[in-house]
């Protein structure tokens, strides 16, 4: 595979260039360019690359700036520190994007969700502007204010903010609601990860997305994880915030 990397911090470039090695051994870092005029003047002399990861901010300019210069015929991965809740509106056909500071697992999904759209890239109508610009226009994007839940034979209307936290549990995904009280509901929990604000709720593993007023205290736990004391934690276990999200989970609570 070969990777184009654009980013004009040198330890950055490092650390990616480690963590694809990490990945995959085999993968060629065929380019690199530290700004939006380098990075223009790369693509328009050489073949362009599998994949290309892209820094947002750059020294020169945002890297939005290279697909208005030129056509880019590949995918692209943005890497930034933006907040998340922004770059939710990147996640659309051939973009991805890896949140700073990133890690392998990170690595590994933006990656694996290129081998699994490779076929479409061929076939990709729309060019890499375009889809830029799509994903622009959708910065403005709501997140889900309300569910509708079924509780015997009525229906209720759940506003967002009164939910605690979202639990997976004998199959069923659960909603628990400020009194206490659980429904279920017709969602996955990775339906859930694209639909609430990520500024309000944050998936801690693979059985939990927590609300900010959802917990009481958060302690050290072994192995470098952290444990939440969850409200209306009625299943009486261990909460958990997985090893690989414990930094992103800090920033979170750093807001």
């Amino acid at each position: 595979m070969k990777i184009l990397i654009v980013e004009d911090e040198q330890l950055a470039v490092e650390h990616l260039e480690m963590l694809l090695r990490r990945y995959d051994p085999t993968v060629e870092i065929v380019g690199k360019a530290y700004s939006v005029q380098t990075a223009v003047d790369w693509l328009s002399d050489n073949e362009h690359p599998d994949i290309a990861f892209f820094d947002i901010q750059l020294a020169d300019g945002l890297s939005f700036e290279i697909v208005e210069q030129i056509d880019v015929r590949c995918p692209i991965i943005f890497a930034t520190a933006f907040n998340e809740y922004t770059l939710k509106a990147f996640k659309v056909n051939s973009i991805d994007y890896l949140l700073k500071p990133y890690d392998l697992e990170d690595i590994t999904k933006a990656i694996e969700k290129y081998r699994n759209l490779k076929s479409s890239f061929r076939n990709q109508e729309r060019s890499s502007t375009d889809t830029i610009k799509l994903a622009l226009q959708m910065m403005n994007k709501e997140y889900k204010s309300r569910f509708l839940i079924k509780s015997g034979s009525s229906l209720i209307s759940v506003p967002t903010e009164q939910v605690h936290y979202f639990f997976h549990k004998d199959k069923i995904v659960w909603l628990r609601i400020s009194e206490g009280k659980k429904y279920s509901i017709d969602y996955t929990l990775e339906q859930l990860d694209e639909l609430l604000d990520p500024k309000s709720f944050f998936r801690i593993n693979r059985k939990y997305i927590i609300g900010y007023n959802s917990f009481s205290k958060v302690t050290n736990f072994t192995n470098s994880r952290l444990k939440i004391a969850l409200n209306w934690n009625e299943n009486g276990e261990d909460i958990i915030v997985s090893r690989e999200r414990v930094n992103k989970f800090k920033s979170w609570l750093d807001g």
